[in-house]
């Protein structure tokens, strides 16, 4: 009984992976077009961008379109995740206004507390920590940190892979990799789907993305893939009770989170807003050392 459900999780992941995977590689370009038809481009100018040409936006439209293929038909729409659905649309309605018209940073801040609401009222939930030191240690039950945490988890982590979108590649590749070593830890649970279908949608945004990119992922896009890598990563890991479940996601993605902490103390430091854009990112670095976009990327 237990090989044939095996079997039978295996082959919905892999459903999965290749809807998401070949709808954003096909919807991808038709949102280059349409990005460019609108006006929706990134142009140079401001001393932290690195590109030297106009470039269109929007490609987070295509990374939702390839997660709503993998999810829709492939994953049990229980209530937790339609509340990731709910909240993930908050969150894309958000990040593509922001590539036309630039939000305030308040606004966007206020809209992802909103859309980690959503998902918390629909059971999304950090219940439990365990210690990643000692594996024979007790689970830690939050209690009334439990939304909280789950509320910090949720906006920081979105924030941090919109922080880190800042070379060609990199956040679909950091988001990818996250992803991928996630979906190794949880590929028997019900959950791997979701976390799978993510690793998928940034593998068919990939070819576009790389350098020299054709389209960016925008705030619609890194918004996006932090929101579900946060969300998924609350039911298909923060509810394991082994080693692995806070020590997984927070590894995997200690760089977006390292990065963001950094900026935060850098720019509070300086008595600017934590919203401050600069060129103090360890990406920004590495490029100062003589490092070309494809090499920064490659390391980190």
């Amino acid at each position: 009984m237990l090989p044939a459900l095996a079997l039978r999780l295996r082959v919905r992941v892999l459903l999965a992976l290749l809807a998401a995977a070949a709808v954003c590689l096909l919807a991808t370009p038709a949102v280059r077009k349409f990005a460019c038809k609108i006006g929706a481009m990134d142009k140079p100018g401001e001393s932290r961008r690195i590109h030297d040409h106009p470039i269109p936006r929007l490609g987070g439209l295509a990374l939702f379109a390839g997660f709503l293929a993998g999810v829709l038909p492939f994953t049990g729409i229980d209530e937790p995740v339609q509340g990731i659905l709910f909240g993930s649309v908050i969150i894309v309605v958000t990040g593509a206004v922001d590539d036309l018209v630039s939000l305030r940073p308040w606004v966007k801040l206020v809209l992802q507390i909103a859309a980690a609401v959503v998902a918390i009222r629909h059971g999304v939930v950090i219940r439990i920590l365990t210690n990643p030191g000692d594996a024979s240690a007790e689970a830690i039950a939050l209690g009334a940190l439990s939304v909280p945490v789950t509320l910090l988890w949720i906006v920081g982590m979105t924030n941090a892979l919109n922080l880190i979108d800042g070379l060609d590649g990199l956040a679909a590749g950091v988001c990818g990799i996250g992803c991928a070593s996630m979906l190794a830890v949880s590929l028997f649970r019900p959950q791997a789907t979701e976390i799978s279908v993510l690793v998928a949608a940034c593998l068919g945004f990939l070819p576009f993305n790389i350098n020299p990119a054709k389209i960016f992922m925008g705030d619609s896009g890194s918004l996006l893939l932090g929101y579900v890598l946060s969300t998924a990563s609350v039911l298909g890991l923060f509810k394991m009770y082994t080693l692995v479940a806070f020590a997984v996601p927070v590894l995997t993605l200690a760089l977006p989170l390292t990065d963001t902490v950094f900026a935060v103390v850098r720019r509070v430091s300086r008595g600017e807003s934590p919203f401050h854009a600069d060129r103090g990112h360890i990406h920004h670095r590495l490029l100062a050392l003589g490092l070309t976009q494809k090499q920064a990327v490659a390391v980190l």
